[in-house]
């Protein structure tokens, strides 16, 4: 396979709402450049992107997929990727090592949430964007009214290439803007017929076309200077324009496609060998000093891991880019987070599951290789003595958690292996034992993330679990002051033990003044690991407890702070007074005097006035206007706080703060409210106290718990 250097390199990723067409696109835009001789259909569950078992299952994509065209002395990368959001991480990693995005828009729908929030997570990027406007053979098509959302979403920069002649069941000419000519396409689609442009079209095309001349124009002086004196620009110099716009997200172009037919795909990939910026011209890489690493093939080699593919018979297959230098089948290179070295033994190009083998690849193309031993996501593999890190991907915190309980006890080691390997494959699946909830807990992004990851469990690894609802991570304080003292006494033959422990203890605040009703003799600021401090004070005088007993005392105290009095949950910014005490010369040890700091502990802390805390997360919810009343009254009823409510173009944005112990199930809820339109977000922000009646229903849990 010919090697392409980093001037005839396009990396393209392919973004868009369920069911616009993406896949569809893929396919039609590899059978334009021969790869494939026939496209796939959805129907037919052979399509060269979406290919694993479970996409053909449930009918859509789950993965991001790499393949590649080569088109006119250029080879073009593609990244198809899903179009539901429980799967951004897999649109998050496509998007890092993309240099431009095709945002596939359905015709009938035009701007839906998913794009709103696809194009967010795109301007965060800061990547050229080309709309191609999908499906305008359905009966129930309307271009103009899919152009006109994009513009008011997405403002002036949405530039008009092309536009259909006669959209709907008998689609099959488009009147390009650029080359002022009309694509005739034959019935059952491929390649089009160039011919004028029908008198008919004449007007509105050269008056679009005049609009698109000045737009090419705007984006530099030399050529908005040509533009004044002639009247217009050839199509190279529109062309060199429109790359400027697109480079400073001033130009937005529109085209137009049926995928499903074959219409439209080889000139938009005309567009984007001659006018999408290659990896010389996209924006360097930076790493995490700062640095900026050009896409050079000069350079030494550095490689930046965007995505890790387990196979349960093949190994783990990792994709990855060429930022600098080039890598060849025989390349080591260091991992520079691990400092192990990585062997090269095959390179590969990739066509869905196709691999197609290549001997190099230089900066700016995107490959794979097979068994890595130490290396995955989000990792840098670099030349020696290139000591660099590139900047990694920052994924989206999870927005729903479960923990998970295996059907056979037997399988709980096994079902933490093969969870952490599901992670090193999405990183937007966090997994991991909660000492505190005493649960193994997933976190992910929706419903749909959680479902897929339980297939894998089931059919991939043959473990078979259990979703449950997991607990709340509360924390336990006090709201006075009180004291307490406890004589732990045992005898039992021989030695016996013997602790007396006299204590205070208050509610912590940072800045409070020192003690002054006790003499103190030390103090210990402990900083939680959970969150808040116990702040430990011994202030014994006369030896009535020997300093060696005080440690323990405090290790009593920290041990009742972490199965809190109330409910078991952990306690947070407390401060305790150790003022006195008795020992016995035989029977005081290290265990009696930490038995009894424990005890005097929870006795003082349940006659201090105890409070539970939850934690509470700030929600941010994208959801159409007409549906706001409904999510906003399912809001109330989950105890939340509106905190405000701001306009994104036909979207509102509600900002609530919730409680966490009402949002399990949230991302189902808001689906089924907006039929799938609208999105949320979700970040912890405090801890607050429980409402009264719900703390005393915990209580009276745990109490029927220690009981049982």
């Amino acid at each position: 396979m010919k090697v392409y250097d980093e001037k005839h390199l396009k990396n393209i990723v392919l973004l868009g709402a369920p069911k616009s067409g993406k896949t569809l696109l893929a396919e039609d835009m590899i059978f334009e450049a021969g790869i494939t001789h026939r496209r796939g259909t959805i129907e037919g569950q052979n399509t060269v992107s979406d290919f694993h078992e479970i996409e053909h299952e449930r009918g859509n994509s789950i993965f991001a997929t790499v393949l590649h065209t080569e088109w006119r002395d250029y080879k073009i990368n593609i990244i198809d990727t899903p179009g539901f959001d429980d799967f951004v991480g897999e649109m998050v990693s496509a998007l890092r090592v993309a240099d431009t995005c095709v945002v596939v828009i359905n015709a009938q729908n035009g701007v839906e949430v998913s794009t709103e929030l696809i194009w967010n997570y795109a301007d965060q990027f800061n990547k050229p964007v080309i709309f191609a406007i999908n499906q305008v053979d359905h009966p129930k098509s309307n271009f103009d009214d899919a152009l006109e959302s994009l513009k008011q979403s997405f403002g002036n920069a949405v530039t008009q290439m092309q536009y259909p002649v006669n959209q709907g069941e008998g689609f099959d000419a488009i009147i390009d803007l650029l080359k002022m000519v009309m694509y005739k396409f034959p019935a059952e689609g491929g390649k089009p017929e160039k011919l004028p442009i029908p008198e008919s079209e004449k007007e509105k095309a050269n008056r679009l076309h005049n609009e698109l001349v000045e737009k090419a124009a705007e984006n530099d002086e030399k050529l908005m200077e040509k533009y004044f004196e002639q009247g217009t620009l050839d199509e190279d110099e529109m062309r060199a324009g429109l790359k400027l716009g697109m480079i400073h997200h001033d130009v937005f172009p529109v085209f137009v496609m049926s995928a499903k037919k074959n219409m439209g795909s080889g000139r938009m990939m005309g567009f984007i060998d001659n006018v999408a910026p290659s990896p010389l011209e996209a924006k360097p890489e930076t790493t995490i000093d700062g640095k900026e690493i050009a896409f050079d093939s000069t350079k030494p080699t550095a490689l930046f891991v965007f995505k890790t593919h387990l196979e349960p018979n093949l190994g783990k297959l990792t994709f990855f880019k060429v930022i600098s230098g080039e890598v060849t089948s025989s390349s080591e290179l260091i991992n520079s987070q691990t400092g192990a070295v990585e062997k090269f033994h095959q390179l590969f190009i990739m066509d869905g599951k196709t691999r197609n083998p290549v001997d190099k690849l230089v900066a700016g193309d995107i490959g794979a290789t097979l068994k890595l031993k130490d290396t995955y996501t989000n990792q840098t593999l670099h030349a020696k003595g290139f000591d660099v890190t590139i900047n990694p991907i920052e994924y989206p915190e999870p927005r729903i958690r479960t923990a998970i309980v295996a059907q056979s006890k037997g399988d709980d080691e096994k079902i933490g292996e093969v969870l952490t390997k599901i992670h090193q494959e999405d990183p937007t699946i966090e997994v991991g034992y909660s000492r505190e909830l005493r649960q193994l807990i997933i976190a992910a992004q929706g419903e749909m993330h959680l479902a897929v990851c339980k297939w894998f469990l089931e059919n991939m690894y043959k473990l078979h679990v259990d979703f449950v609802t997991p607990r709340i991570s509360y924390r336990e304080t006090i709201r006075k002051p009180a004291q307490a003292m406890y004589r732990h006494k045992k005898q039992s033959g021989g030695a016996g033990q013997f602790g007396e422990v006299h204590l205070k203890i208050e509610p912590y605040v940072e800045g409070m003044p020192e003690p002054t009703e006790f003499s103190v003799r030390g103090k210990e600021v402990v900083d939680l690991e959970w969150g808040g401090k116990l702040v430990f004070y011994n202030c014994i005088v006369g030896g009535v407890i020997d300093a060696r007993f005080i440690p323990s005392i405090q290790k009593g105290i920290m041990e009742k702070m972490e199965q809190g009095p109330v409910t078991g949950s952990y306690v947070r910014d407390v401060r305790v007074m150790v003022y006195d005490g008795k020992m016995h010369p035989v029977d005081s040890n290290d265990i009696s005097f930490k038995i009894a700091g424990m005890m005097a502990f929870k006795e003082a802390f349940m006659n201090a006035e105890p409070t539970l805390l939850e934690p509470i997360y700030d929600l941010e919810i994208l959801v159409p206007e007409e549906i706001m009343g409904e999510v906003m009254g399912d809001l109330q009823t989950r105890r939340s706080m509106i905190m405000g409510i701001d306009s994104k173009g036909k979207y509102q944005v509600i900002k609530a703060r919730t409680p966490l112990a009402e949002l399990d199930r949230y991302s189902t809820t808001l689906r089924s409210l907006s039929q799938g339109r609208a999105s949320f977000s979700q970040h912890f922000t405090e801890f607050v106290q429980v409402p009264f009646e719900i703390q005393q229903k915990l209580a009276k849990e745990l109490h029927e718990v220690e009981m049982a």
